[in-house]
């Protein structure tokens, strides 16, 4: 068979990077190597390879027996399909008004669930058993939707971590009022990492009813898995998985990745640069004039609010987000491929504009 050339790609690679997001971060090598190992051959589809049968395997080892995990293709997927499978319609979310399902997911928990979001103000991102007890009244209520899942990130969208003693205080509390525990897990190695505990111990030991567990942000090509703590929950989930378009045909580029991911602990290899890396870029702004870090930097984020005109400038040099138009506030995301160097041109870039405006 006829090989194709295929440089003609190569002027679309762009150098440029970028403090934006951690999903614009590249593949890590290691995970290619073992996509071009399992490309060789044909495998059954759907999930009956032998590859998804070792990653669940290995995931069972690390968590738990009794855990009964589900490949998805994203992360909006995973939260909605986790959701729906723990609602009623009339029922709610309580999450924290920074939550991903309710900013950045174009509605689509309430659109594929039926249900209601109940948001929470918070300082640092994170909810504990004093913000919620407020809404437990709803409870009984025909008039109200009525509360039933919790749902945290882990790290928060705002870079902060819920550690094991918050975590277990949340899901006994959780447990008593007859509501659920989910933790959307995107960055959930970051979270571990930065705690120097498993992730066994702020998911299925800390109570955690359903949690995800990304890889996209952390090295992955794609792909999650959502692992639901006891399997008695996830009966007829692979109804709902297919049903909610979340069934890849080709199981095994999602399942082969986090088998390779957990078993060569690539997960705790890349979480600890990315933090590492968000923590450098910190300690080298803290000092400058002109710059505040907004909340504390415990994953792979940095918070900061500027003047509107430096905010500009830098723009015209490197791309990222604006997290607060009101407040000022950018956010500046690192990865594993994040390098020293990136770290030094970006802060070089932002002296020069602070003095210069």
């Amino acid at each position: 068979m006829k090989e194709t050339d295929l440089n003609w790609l190569s002027p679309m690679s762009s150098s440029l990077r970028s403090f934006a997001s951690d999903n614009n971060s590249s593949v890590d090598p290691d995970i290619l190597k073992g996509l071009e190992i399992i490309n060789k051959n044909h495998a059954i589809g759907y999930g009956d390879d032998p590859y998804t049968e070792e990653a669940i395997k290995v995931i069972k080892e690390i968590f738990s027996a009794d855990v009964q995990p589900f490949f998805l293709l994203t992360g909006t997927g995973t939260n909605v399909l986790a959701l729906a499978q723990l609602l009623k319609p009339y029922e709610a979310v309580i999450c924290a008004e920074t939550a991903h399902i309710n900013v950045d997911e174009t509605g689509a928990p309430e659109h594929f669930c039926g249900c209601k979001l109940i948001t929470v103000k918070t300082t640092d991102g994170k909810l504990n058993p004093d913000l919620i007890k407020p809404y437990l009244h709803l409870i009984g209520d025909r008039h109200h939707s009525q509360p039933k899942v919790v749902s945290i990130s882990n790290a928060t969208e705002v870079g902060t971590v819920y550690n094991t003693k918050e975590l277990k205080a949340l899901s006994e509390f959780c447990h008593e009022n007859g509501l659920f525990l989910y933790c959307d897990g995107a960055r959930l190695a970051n979270a571990a990492v930065y705690l120097g505990v498993s992730l066994k111990e702020i998911t299925v030991d800390s109570s955690v009813d359903v949690f995800s567990l990304g890889g996209a942000k952390n090295g992955l090509l794609l792909g999650e898995v959502l692992i639901f703590s006891n399997k008695k929950l996830a009966s007829n989930f692979e109804f709902l998985q297919k049903n909610g378009l979340q069934l890849p045909s080709k199981m095994r580029y999602i399942s082969s990745q986090f088998l390779i991911y957990l078993k060569e602990q690539i997960y705790k290899r890349n979480a600890d640069h990315s933090n590492r890396m968000a923590k450098l870029l910190s300690d080298k702004i803290k000092e400058i004039k002109g710059i505040e870090i907004v909340y504390p930097v415990q994953a792979n984020s940095v918070f900061v609010k500027l003047e509107k005109k430096h905010i500009s400038r830098l723009l015209e040099k490197h791309f990222f987000y604006i997290w607060d138009e009101q407040q000022d506030i950018v956010r500046w995301m690192t990865s594993f491929d994040t390098t020293k160097e990136d770290i030094d041109n970006f802060v070089e870039s932002i002296k020069k504009v602070l003095s210069t405006s």
